[in-house]
């Protein structure tokens, strides 16, 4: 328990604590909203609605994110690697961002906090590769223009066992 009444006074620690809060709540609500059109208009209509809210948020992310670490557009390879730690979720799953080369970085999640919610509702796995596509791709885009985006694995197209989902940028 925190006992201090400003987010000014808390510690580093309380600071990294809430900002776990603060992203299971916001994947709390994202959920929420997804939860709320699949049950009323079924799963493609709340599919087709996830990908046009990601279409706007990815891109705001990825600019707040380059604000925040200072990069400059077009920051390649690097750029990205550093982004993609500090996207929202970065808290909540448990992931792994590789640099392959000088053109090319993976980023690979062992566990989906989202995966795993809908399980534990007794829901099937949301099958979020096309919805990954959009996200992932204006994402990396963002950050640097040349990047191509390839999904190696994800639902429902898992190929890599050991990760929910799998994903490969390279610059052109």
């Amino acid at each position: 328990m925190v006992d201090k009444d400003r987010i000014e006074d808390l510690t580093k620690e309380e600071l990294i604590k809430l900002t776990e809060v603060f992203a299971k709540n916001w994947i709390a609500h994202d959920g929420s909203w997804f939860l709320s059109i699949e049950e009323e208009e079924g799963i493609d209509t709340a599919i087709k609605y996830d990908i046009e809210a990601w279409r706007k948020f990815t891109v705001v992310e990825a600019k707040r994110i380059m604000g925040f670490l200072g990069l400059e557009k077009n920051s390649g390879v690097d750029g990205l690697r550093r982004a993609l730690a500090f996207r929202l979720y970065s808290s909540l799953n448990e992931d792994e961002i590789v640099v392959i080369d000088d053109r090319t970085v993976e980023y690979r999640v062992k566990t989906c906090r989202v995966q795993a919610a809908r399980r534990r509702k007794g829901l099937k796995d949301f099958p979020c590769k096309q919805v990954g596509i959009v996200e992932y791709s204006l994402f990396a885009k963002t950050i640097d223009e040349r990047f191509e985006t390839e999904v190696v694995s994800c639902p429902p197209d898992i190929v890599e066992k050991d990760y929910y989902c799998f994903w490969r940028f390279r610059l052109k």
